[in-house]
């Protein structure tokens, strides 16, 4: 006799949650839920077979082909163009501001290297004088050094910058004349030129002017200045050598100042001293 009521399973058969009229499963309560199989993915297999050093160069390798193709946006190269400049005023802070900071803004000469040609037109104008010879402004002391070797002696360079005084003396160190040349730190507005003979100089044309007042007041009878990239802007000069950005003027003083004054003829223009081997 069947009564009204559903039939339930079947002894020994395993139920599987009942089913409503259109076919879908119905919650039964207190049955598991049935877990997905987890996916594995390619990668992960190849990684598995190759290790972890096969992943990380399919990763780089992907990443550059990635990069290759990408095109930079506006704003990336915006970033890029901060960042280069962030890390030049880095450089310019760490390596040159510590020597400016002692000095007023208007005497502040930026660090430019003089050329070998340049090196080559001061050592060719004062080759053969006698007296101390000193670089204002000597930078990694290159001037000096080449002084030195010439037969320009005591050569002596005076520098503010604690790292291009050190740059210096490394120079000087590598070349077999750390005790022959001078690198003081020192700065060159204070530095006292009566007993200097020889003076080369590659500073701004904004700074000449007060330069000529130093020179005409400490140098002694005798001294010869050069001055390179710029002439200073009121003395005439006896010689001129070289053309363009290597030209460097020479000057002479004498008892009753410097040799050349305003008005004075213009010098010739020499040629070019080949460097002896």
């Amino acid at each position: 006799m069947l009564t009204g009521g559903s039939r339930g399973p079947a002894p020994g058969r395993r139920s599987h949650g009942a089913r409503s009229s259109c076919g879908s499963p119905v919650a039964v309560r207190g049955a598991r839920p049935e877990r997905k199989p987890r996916r594995t993915s390619p990668r992960a297999t190849s990684g598995a077979a190759e290790g972890p050093t096969g992943m990380e160069l399919d990763d780089a390798a992907e990443a550059l082909a990635e990069l290759r193709e990408r095109r930079l946006s506006a704003r990336e190269l915006l970033q890029a163009a901060a960042g280069s400049g962030l890390a030049a005023y880095a450089v310019w802070a760490l390596l040159l501001q510590p020597g400016f900071r002692r000095v007023p803004l208007r005497l502040q000469v930026p660090y430019v290297g003089a050329s070998a040609r340049q090196v080559e037109h001061v050592l060719s104008l004062l080759r053969g004088r006698p007296g101390k010879t000193v670089d204002l402004g000597s930078g990694d002391g290159r001037i000096v050094l080449a002084a030195h070797r010439c037969g320009l002696r005591p050569a002596v360079g005076y520098e503010l910058n604690p790292w291009l005084v050190g740059l210096s003396r490394l120079h000087a160190w590598r070349a077999g004349c750390a005790g022959a040349v001078c690198y003081r730190r020192e700065d060159l507005w204070k530095v006292s030129l009566s007993d200097c003979h020889n003076v080369s100089v590659f500073l701004a044309p904004s700074v000449l002017a007060l330069l000529e007042e130093k020179l005409r007041a400490e140098l002694p009878a005798g001294a010869r200045v050069v001055s390179g990239r710029f002439p200073l802007p009121t003395w005439q000069p006896v010689a001129v050598l070289g053309e363009g950005p290597d030209r460097v003027w020479a000057y002479d003083v004498r008892g009753g100042g410097p040799a050349g004054r305003a008005g004075s003829p213009p010098a010739p223009a020499l040629e070019s001293v080949p460097r002896p081997g």
